[in-house]
Protein backbone atom coordinates (compact mmCIF):
# COMPACT_ATOMS: atom_id res chain seq x y z
CA UNK A 1 0.00 0.00 0.00
CA UNK A 2 1.09 3.37 -0.16
CA UNK A 3 1.06 6.30 3.32
CA UNK A 4 2.26 9.48 4.18
CA UNK A 5 6.01 9.42 6.20
CA UNK A 6 7.18 12.36 8.06
CA UNK A 7 11.24 12.23 7.76
CA UNK A 8 12.04 15.51 8.84
CA UNK A 9 10.23 18.89 9.77
CA UNK A 10 8.43 19.69 6.51
CA UNK A 11 9.38 16.96 4.63
CA UNK A 12 6.39 15.04 4.00
CA UNK A 13 6.34 11.80 1.67
CA UNK A 14 4.45 9.12 -0.10
CA UNK A 15 5.89 6.05 0.36
CA UNK A 16 4.68 2.47 -0.32
CA UNK A 17 4.74 0.69 3.41
CA UNK A 18 3.95 -2.49 4.06
CA UNK A 19 0.18 -3.54 4.00
CA UNK A 20 -1.61 -3.76 6.94
CA UNK A 21 -2.36 -7.28 9.41
CA UNK A 22 -4.02 -8.44 11.69
CA UNK A 23 -1.07 -9.27 14.24
CA UNK A 24 -3.68 -9.32 17.48
CA UNK A 25 -7.05 -11.03 17.82
CA UNK A 26 -8.74 -7.46 19.23
CA UNK A 27 -7.46 -6.50 15.43
CA UNK A 28 -9.03 -4.80 12.03
CA UNK A 29 -7.78 -3.97 8.87
CA UNK A 30 -10.16 -1.25 7.47
CA UNK A 31 -9.54 0.23 3.97
CA UNK A 32 -9.55 4.16 3.97
CA UNK A 33 -12.28 5.90 2.74
CA UNK A 34 -11.01 8.92 3.96
CA UNK A 35 -8.49 10.52 6.32
CA UNK A 36 -7.03 13.75 6.75
CA UNK A 37 -4.31 15.82 8.25
CA UNK A 38 -4.44 17.45 11.45
CA UNK A 39 -3.42 20.50 13.30
CA UNK A 40 -1.66 18.71 15.94
CA UNK A 41 0.07 16.73 12.65
CA UNK A 42 1.68 20.60 12.06
CA UNK A 43 3.66 20.05 15.25
CA UNK A 44 6.00 17.76 13.89
CA UNK A 45 6.34 19.20 10.50
CA UNK A 46 7.06 22.36 11.91
CA UNK A 47 9.66 21.14 13.89
CA UNK A 48 7.99 21.78 17.61
CA UNK A 49 8.03 18.13 17.76
CA UNK A 50 11.16 15.97 17.22
CA UNK A 51 11.25 13.42 14.41
CA UNK A 52 14.55 11.18 15.66
CA UNK A 53 13.68 8.85 12.34
CA UNK A 54 11.09 8.60 9.23
CA UNK A 55 7.47 7.44 10.49
CA UNK A 56 3.65 7.30 9.11
CA UNK A 57 1.29 9.78 9.86
CA UNK A 58 -1.97 10.36 10.91
CA UNK A 59 -4.42 9.62 13.23
CA UNK A 60 -8.37 10.23 11.89
CA UNK A 61 -9.99 7.85 9.79
CA UNK A 62 -13.36 6.10 8.26
CA UNK A 63 -13.28 3.47 6.54
CA UNK A 64 -14.85 -0.32 5.34
CA UNK A 65 -13.79 -3.33 7.32
CA UNK A 66 -11.33 -5.43 5.28
CA UNK A 67 -10.58 -8.30 7.92
CA UNK A 68 -11.26 -8.77 11.66
CA UNK A 69 -9.43 -10.88 14.30
CA UNK A 70 -11.09 -13.88 16.37
CA UNK A 71 -12.01 -11.86 19.28
CA UNK A 72 -13.73 -9.07 17.46
CA UNK A 73 -17.36 -9.45 17.40
CA UNK A 74 -18.74 -5.80 17.21
CA UNK A 75 -17.80 -5.18 13.26
CA UNK A 76 -17.82 -7.17 10.67
CA UNK A 77 -16.30 -7.17 6.94
CA UNK A 78 -18.31 -5.19 4.76
CA UNK A 79 -19.33 -2.42 7.20
CA UNK A 80 -18.35 1.30 7.18
CA UNK A 81 -16.82 2.10 10.48
CA UNK A 82 -15.95 5.54 12.27
CA UNK A 83 -12.94 5.26 14.93
CA UNK A 84 -11.36 7.12 17.47
CA UNK A 85 -7.63 8.43 17.52
CA UNK A 86 -7.13 6.79 20.98
CA UNK A 87 -7.86 2.88 20.53
CA UNK A 88 -9.75 1.52 23.61
CA UNK A 89 -10.95 -2.04 25.00
CA UNK A 90 -14.46 -0.45 26.19
CA UNK A 91 -14.17 -2.52 28.90
CA UNK A 92 -11.86 -1.88 31.63
CA UNK A 93 -12.72 0.55 34.62
CA UNK A 94 -11.12 3.71 32.71
CA UNK A 95 -13.36 3.04 30.12
CA UNK A 96 -16.55 2.26 32.11
CA UNK A 97 -16.18 5.26 33.85
CA UNK A 98 -16.36 7.12 30.34
CA UNK A 99 -12.17 7.70 30.09
CA UNK A 100 -11.67 5.93 27.11
CA UNK A 101 -8.59 7.68 25.95
CA UNK A 102 -6.97 6.82 29.10
CA UNK A 103 -8.09 3.27 28.25
CA UNK A 104 -5.81 0.43 30.03
CA UNK A 105 -4.83 -0.77 26.80
CA UNK A 106 -4.67 2.48 24.56
CA UNK A 107 -3.29 3.14 21.74
CA UNK A 108 -2.50 6.52 19.85
CA UNK A 109 -2.91 5.93 16.22
CA UNK A 110 -0.49 7.26 13.76
CA UNK A 111 -0.52 5.22 10.50
CA UNK A 112 -4.37 6.59 8.96
CA UNK A 113 -2.68 8.81 5.91
CA UNK A 114 -2.76 5.52 4.16
CA UNK A 115 -4.58 2.94 2.04
CA UNK A 116 -5.22 0.50 4.75
CA UNK A 117 -4.63 0.87 8.78
CA UNK A 118 -4.64 -1.65 11.29
CA UNK A 119 -6.71 -1.02 13.98
CA UNK A 120 -5.74 -2.09 17.34
CA UNK A 121 -8.35 -2.91 19.90
CA UNK A 122 -11.35 -2.78 16.87
CA UNK A 123 -13.66 -4.55 19.21
CA UNK A 124 -14.16 -1.28 21.34
CA UNK A 125 -12.69 1.07 18.99
CA UNK A 126 -14.47 0.88 15.95
CA UNK A 127 -18.60 2.13 15.41
CA UNK A 128 -20.28 0.93 12.76
CA UNK A 129 -22.80 2.45 10.45
CA UNK A 130 -26.32 0.77 9.69
CA UNK A 131 -25.58 1.04 6.42
CA UNK A 132 -22.64 2.81 4.16
CA UNK A 133 -23.73 6.55 3.84
CA UNK A 134 -23.68 8.67 1.32
CA UNK A 135 -20.59 10.76 0.01
CA UNK A 136 -21.59 13.84 0.93
CA UNK A 137 -21.86 12.65 4.63
CA UNK A 138 -18.34 11.20 5.02
CA UNK A 139 -16.33 14.67 6.03
CA UNK A 140 -18.11 15.06 8.58
CA UNK A 141 -17.93 11.41 10.03
CA UNK A 142 -14.41 11.89 9.04
CA UNK A 143 -14.36 14.94 11.86
CA UNK A 144 -16.50 12.93 14.03
CA UNK A 145 -13.34 10.54 14.60
CA UNK A 146 -11.38 13.54 16.39
CA UNK A 147 -12.08 16.95 15.47
CA UNK A 148 -16.24 17.23 16.58
CA UNK A 149 -15.40 14.68 19.35
CA UNK A 150 -12.28 16.96 20.44
CA UNK A 151 -14.57 19.68 20.57
CA UNK A 152 -17.57 18.34 22.00
CA UNK A 153 -15.13 17.03 24.84
CA UNK A 154 -13.64 20.95 25.21
CA UNK A 155 -17.41 21.79 25.68
CA UNK A 156 -18.38 19.27 28.13
CA UNK A 157 -14.71 19.81 30.48
CA UNK A 158 -15.85 23.47 30.01
CA UNK A 159 -18.98 22.82 31.62
CA UNK A 160 -20.88 24.66 28.87
CA UNK A 161 -24.78 24.29 30.01
CA UNK A 162 -28.13 26.29 28.44
CA UNK A 163 -28.35 29.46 28.98
CA UNK A 164 -24.44 30.17 29.53
CA UNK A 165 -21.65 32.17 28.00
CA UNK A 166 -19.01 30.46 26.21
CA UNK A 167 -15.47 31.60 24.44
CA UNK A 168 -13.91 29.91 22.06
CA UNK A 169 -9.92 30.42 21.99
CA UNK A 170 -8.45 29.14 18.65
CA UNK A 171 -10.28 29.08 15.11
CA UNK A 172 -8.65 25.75 14.08
CA UNK A 173 -11.02 23.05 13.09
CA UNK A 174 -11.41 21.85 17.13
CA UNK A 175 -12.03 25.43 17.73
CA UNK A 176 -14.83 25.51 14.93
CA UNK A 177 -16.18 22.97 15.95
CA UNK A 178 -15.99 23.56 19.83
CA UNK A 179 -18.89 26.53 18.36
CA UNK A 180 -20.98 23.84 16.96
CA UNK A 181 -20.80 21.85 20.53
CA UNK A 182 -21.26 25.01 22.59
CA UNK A 183 -24.38 25.51 20.34
CA UNK A 184 -25.87 21.67 20.89
CA UNK A 185 -25.32 21.88 24.36
CA UNK A 186 -27.00 25.25 24.34
CA UNK A 187 -25.29 28.19 25.12
CA UNK A 188 -26.95 31.10 24.51
CA UNK A 189 -23.58 33.55 24.35
CA UNK A 190 -20.69 31.93 21.95
CA UNK A 191 -17.78 34.41 21.53
CA UNK A 192 -15.29 33.26 19.05
CA UNK A 193 -11.90 34.67 19.05
CA UNK A 194 -10.46 34.28 15.63
CA UNK A 195 -8.45 36.94 13.20
CA UNK A 196 -9.09 35.20 9.78
CA UNK A 197 -12.08 36.32 7.59
CA UNK A 198 -12.83 32.76 6.74
CA UNK A 199 -13.00 31.04 9.68
CA UNK A 200 -14.72 33.91 11.40
CA UNK A 201 -17.46 33.39 8.58
CA UNK A 202 -17.55 29.98 9.30
CA UNK A 203 -17.91 29.73 13.21
CA UNK A 204 -21.10 32.55 12.86
CA UNK A 205 -22.48 29.49 10.76
CA UNK A 206 -22.11 27.25 13.10
CA UNK A 207 -23.78 29.73 15.94
CA UNK A 208 -21.04 31.96 17.41
CA UNK A 209 -22.56 35.16 18.08
CA UNK A 210 -19.62 37.34 18.70
CA UNK A 211 -16.28 37.69 17.20
CA UNK A 212 -13.37 38.95 18.84
CA UNK A 213 -9.71 39.47 16.56
CA UNK A 214 -7.74 40.90 19.34
CA UNK A 215 -5.05 38.70 21.54
CA UNK A 216 -3.40 38.54 24.75
CA UNK A 217 -4.64 41.14 27.20
CA UNK A 218 -6.52 43.23 24.50
CA UNK A 219 -8.32 40.04 23.74
CA UNK A 220 -8.67 39.31 27.35
CA UNK A 221 -10.16 43.00 27.48
CA UNK A 222 -12.84 42.57 25.03
CA UNK A 223 -14.18 39.40 26.53
CA UNK A 224 -14.75 41.17 29.53
CA UNK A 225 -15.87 44.30 27.79
CA UNK A 226 -18.47 41.72 26.34
CA UNK A 227 -19.52 40.30 29.83
CA UNK A 228 -20.22 43.17 31.94
CA UNK A 229 -16.92 43.08 33.10
CA UNK A 230 -16.41 39.49 34.67
CA UNK A 231 -15.78 36.83 32.12
CA UNK A 232 -17.18 33.89 30.26
CA UNK A 233 -18.57 30.84 32.25
CA UNK A 234 -16.82 28.50 30.15
CA UNK A 235 -14.16 28.90 27.85
CA UNK A 236 -12.80 26.25 25.30
CA UNK A 237 -9.05 26.37 24.79
CA UNK A 238 -8.13 24.81 20.79
CA UNK A 239 -4.35 25.86 20.76
CA UNK A 240 -2.01 24.67 23.22
CA UNK A 241 0.60 27.33 23.48
CA UNK A 242 0.96 29.66 26.66
CA UNK A 243 -0.45 32.66 25.28
CA UNK A 244 -3.73 30.53 24.65
CA UNK A 245 -3.79 29.11 28.14
CA UNK A 246 -3.85 32.30 29.57
CA UNK A 247 -6.01 34.24 27.17
CA UNK A 248 -8.16 31.20 28.23
CA UNK A 249 -8.26 31.76 31.72
CA UNK A 250 -8.52 35.28 32.14
CA UNK A 251 -11.28 35.01 30.08
CA UNK A 252 -13.05 32.99 32.63
CA UNK A 253 -15.15 34.24 35.27
CA UNK A 254 -14.53 33.51 39.55
CA UNK A 255 -16.04 30.02 39.41
CA UNK A 256 -16.12 29.16 35.77
CA UNK A 257 -14.42 26.60 33.57
CA UNK A 258 -11.87 25.89 31.00
CA UNK A 259 -11.81 23.22 29.24
CA UNK A 260 -8.46 22.61 27.40
CA UNK A 261 -7.95 20.05 24.52
CA UNK A 262 -4.83 22.10 22.58
CA UNK A 263 -2.20 19.78 22.88
CA UNK A 264 0.05 21.73 25.29
CA UNK A 265 3.44 23.11 24.10
CA UNK A 266 5.61 25.07 26.99
CA UNK A 267 2.64 25.59 28.71
CA UNK A 268 2.48 26.14 32.08
CA UNK A 269 0.14 27.23 34.59
CA UNK A 270 1.35 29.05 37.95
CA UNK A 271 -0.25 27.55 41.42
CA UNK A 272 -1.16 30.99 42.94
CA UNK A 273 -2.46 32.20 39.87
CA UNK A 274 -5.01 29.38 39.36
CA UNK A 275 -5.32 29.29 42.89
CA UNK A 276 -6.66 32.89 43.33
CA UNK A 277 -8.41 32.74 39.77
CA UNK A 278 -10.77 30.34 41.13
CA UNK A 279 -11.31 28.83 38.04
CA UNK A 280 -11.71 25.07 37.03
CA UNK A 281 -9.33 23.76 34.49
CA UNK A 282 -9.78 20.40 32.68
CA UNK A 283 -8.68 18.79 29.71
CA UNK A 284 -6.65 15.93 27.88
CA UNK A 285 -7.17 13.96 25.18
CA UNK A 286 -10.50 13.60 24.32
CA UNK A 287 -12.64 10.60 25.18
CA UNK A 288 -13.68 10.59 21.54
CA UNK A 289 -15.55 7.16 21.86
CA UNK A 290 -17.58 8.20 24.41
CA UNK A 291 -19.25 10.04 22.45
CA UNK A 292 -19.24 8.85 18.96
CA UNK A 293 -22.60 6.74 18.88
CA UNK A 294 -23.99 10.18 19.56
CA UNK A 295 -22.27 12.40 17.35
CA UNK A 296 -22.66 10.33 14.25
CA UNK A 297 -26.39 9.91 15.12
CA UNK A 298 -26.49 13.98 14.71
CA UNK A 299 -24.33 13.80 11.69
CA UNK A 300 -26.62 11.59 9.82
CA UNK A 301 -29.86 12.95 10.96
CA UNK A 302 -28.35 16.05 9.89
CA UNK A 303 -28.43 18.53 12.38
CA UNK A 304 -24.82 19.01 12.49
CA UNK A 305 -21.97 18.98 9.87
CA UNK A 306 -18.90 19.51 10.92
CA UNK A 307 -17.25 17.97 7.99
CA UNK A 308 -17.64 22.12 6.73
CA UNK A 309 -14.19 22.41 8.38
CA UNK A 310 -12.57 20.81 5.22
CA UNK A 311 -12.05 23.54 2.95
CA UNK A 312 -9.42 21.42 0.77
CA UNK A 313 -10.29 17.85 -0.66
CA UNK A 314 -6.84 16.23 -2.31
CA UNK A 315 -6.18 12.79 -3.41
CA UNK A 316 -3.76 10.80 -0.79
CA UNK A 317 -0.80 11.02 -2.98
CA UNK A 318 -0.58 14.45 -2.86
CA UNK A 319 -0.34 14.79 1.23
CA UNK A 320 2.69 16.47 1.50
CA UNK A 321 0.74 19.68 0.16
CA UNK A 322 -2.54 19.15 2.53
CA UNK A 323 0.27 19.87 5.22
CA UNK A 324 1.61 22.90 3.28
CA UNK A 325 -1.44 24.10 2.95
CA UNK A 326 -2.35 24.10 6.42
CA UNK A 327 1.14 25.38 8.06
CA UNK A 328 0.66 28.07 5.52
CA UNK A 329 -2.75 28.84 6.30
CA UNK A 330 -4.31 28.51 3.24
CA UNK A 331 -6.92 25.66 4.35
CA UNK A 332 -8.45 25.25 7.75
CA UNK A 333 -8.14 21.26 7.28
CA UNK A 334 -7.22 18.94 4.26
CA UNK A 335 -9.38 16.45 3.69
CA UNK A 336 -7.20 13.21 1.72
CA UNK A 337 -9.04 10.48 -0.73
CA UNK A 338 -7.19 7.37 -1.03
Amino acid sequence: MRGAVIHAPGDVRFETLADPKISRPTDAVIRTVATCVCGSDLWPYRGAEPVDEPHPMGHEYVGIVEEVGSEVTDVKPGQFVVGSFATSDNTCANCLNGWQSSCLHREFMSTCQADYIRIPNAHGTLVATDEHPSGDLVPSLLAVSDVMGTGWYAALAAEVRPGSTAVVVGDGAVGLCGVIAAKELGADRIIAMSRHASRQKLALEFGATDIIGERGDEGIARVKDLTGGIGADSVLECVGTPESMRQALHSARPGGNVGFVGVPHEVSVEGQELFFSQVGLRGGPAPVRRYLPDLIDRVLSGRINPGRVFDLTLPLDQVAEGYRAMDERRAVKALLKP
